[in-house]
């Protein structure tokens, strides 16, 4: 097998494995406070504790996570984080009360810095065949977020949380055969930097990391709160307005990152930063649930934008320390994430809390917009990211030797042959269109499925088609179906326009 086919393969392997975890683990959280409150009897303090202590275990472990990664194959690193996942999910899934569920949640934040850090530092090492590798890997993330969600918003009613908890320790077992197949070689043991000079070079950075998912943290939680406190939203109902934008998380990754290839890291980052802060003022003043989503997938194609853009440099600032560069990362996205949520919940209120926290993650957002470019001169990184065909097409014009009879250069590729049409966008919007069948098939065994629903069970009120159209599923659904069309069209427009241009 080559090169470029081991490459792959590990690329889907990363991929598959992330989406199996990373949509369990945030169905998890999303459903951990409802269940622990309702069928466990915790009290509000127990509840904060218990997401507390997986916070606390996660932080501790990840330098340890980091110099595992760097000691040890980082594909059985990753592996052993998905079983302390998968138990922390079938610990949930047996407790008899809330003593035994702390037990869990250390699990689990033990699992996840393991998982993470590895298999992030595992896909920075495929940044030399494919600069977008961290835009694939956000993207399947976002895609198994989504599937999970509408998986357990089916399920729950059926199977109970316990249920579906014990899915998500299948799910998590599953990601763990598939990190421990074949293994890859150990790192190479060199003179790596210690985590203190890691740091320091990437301070300016890991700042920019800090606003991005401490914003990112706080504003989905003010969604949350105010969806169900504001408009009294039902779960289902606060789910529909949250699927949209994970769709978009697994579906625009690959096309931002061809607009970081023309635009540049800083200006992608600056512009991201700055929608986001836009879509976050607009938040204070959204009058109904579906201008809230509407805002939402704007601000997710904006962090879509941002995130894998920051992890692709520090994977690159890390050099051969790539566990403790990813380690470091990850710290400072939990450190983020936790001041967010906290600063979140303690600056929500009716009236003017909520619009005091939305313009609050609004200045951060536009503050680390303004030193972006200055943090990613001070790490060293190139603007653009290098492609390996950047390498592989230059034209060598060495002279051959005079053991042979040619005396003509020799290139390596003609300059005037007619340039090979990408298959990439095809081959992702054949990938999309694989996971909206099997959605649309999902959803019609439920008697959700939108296109059916407007094809044959009508008659329908003209204003039906783009107003609410009954259950909460049916309006998520349709959704999705916009924003199929929308890639669709803009997969075979681009096509269409780069054939043109060739001719």
């Amino acid at each position: 097998m080559g090169n470029t086919e081991i490459a792959k393969r590990r690329s889907e392997q990363n991929q598959l494995a992330a989406a199996l975890t990373k949509g369990p683990a945030e169905v998890l959280d999303f459903f951990l406070p409802l269940w622990a409150g309702s069928q466990l009897g915790a009290t509000a303090a127990e509840v904060g504790s218990l997401t507390a202590l997986e916070t606390l275990v996660s932080f501790a472990v990840r330098p340890v996570a980091g110099a595992l990664a760097d000691r040890y194959d980082r594909a059985r690193v990753a592996a052993l984080g998905a079983v302390l996942y998968g138990l922390s999910f079938a610990g949930y899934a047996v407790t008899p009360g809330v003593g035994f569920a702390y037990l869990a949640a250390a699990c689990g934040g033990a699992g996840g810095a393991l998982f993470w850090v590895a298999l992030r530092a595992r896909v920075g090492e495929g940044l030399a065949d494919d600069s977008g590798a961290f835009g694939k890997l956000f993207a399947a993330e976002g895609g198994g977020t989504w599937i999970a969600f509408v998986a357990a918003m089916f399920l729950v009613s059926k199977i109970d949380y316990r249920g579906v908890f014990w899915l998500g320790a299948a799910a998590c077992a599953v990601a763990a055969i598939v990190l421990s197949g074949r293994s890859s070689k150990p790192p190479e043991r060199v003179d790596a930097p210690r985590f203190s000079q890691l740091g320091r070079r990437m301070r300016p950075m890991l700042a920019l990391v800090v606003i991005t998912a401490l914003a990112e943290g706080g504003v989905a939680l003010l969604l949350l709160m105010h969806l169900q406190r504001g408009h009294h939203l039902q779960l289902g109902q606060i789910a529909a307005v949250f699927l949209p934008g994970f769709i978009v998380y697994s579906t625009l990754p690959e096309f931002l990152h061809g607009v970081v290839r023309r635009l540049g890291r800083s200006r992608v980052l600056s512009l991201a930063m700055l929608a986001s802060a836009v879509f976050a003022a607009a938040l204070a003043f959204a009058p109904n649930p579906w201008v809230i989503a509407v805002l939402w997938i704007l601000s997710a194609t904006a962090f879509a934008a941002a995130i894998p853009v920051e992890q692709a440099i520090v994977a690159e600032a890390a050099g051969v320390s790539l566990g403790r560069g990813m380690g470091i990362y990850e710290s400072a996205t939990l450190l983020g994430a936790t001041i967010g949520t906290f600063a979140a919940g303690w600056l929500y209120g009716p009236g003017a809390g909520w619009q005091l926290a939305c313009a609050g993650a609004a200045a951060l957002l536009v503050f680390g917009s303004m030193i972006v470019r200055r943090a990613v001169r001070k790490v060293g990184i190139a603007e653009f990211p290098v492609e390996p065909n950047d390498f592989r097409e230059k034209s060598v014009t060495e002279p051959i030797g005079e053991e042979t009879d040619c005396a003509e250069p020799v290139n390596v590729a003609d300059p005037a042959a007619p340039e090979r049409p990408n298959p990439a966008p095809l081959r992702n919007w054949i990938g999309h269109l694989g996971l909206f069948l099997i959605g649309q098939f999902a959803l019609a065994l439920f008697g959700y499925c939108w296109p059916i629903e407007a094809a044959f069970g009508g008659p329908h009120p003209w204003d039906w088609y783009w107003n609410f159209s009954g259950h909460w599923l049916l309006n998520a659904d349709k959704i999705w179906c916009v924003i199929f069309v929308v890639d669709t069209l803009w997969t075979f427009g681009g096509l269409l326009f780069a054939r043109v241009k060739r001719s």
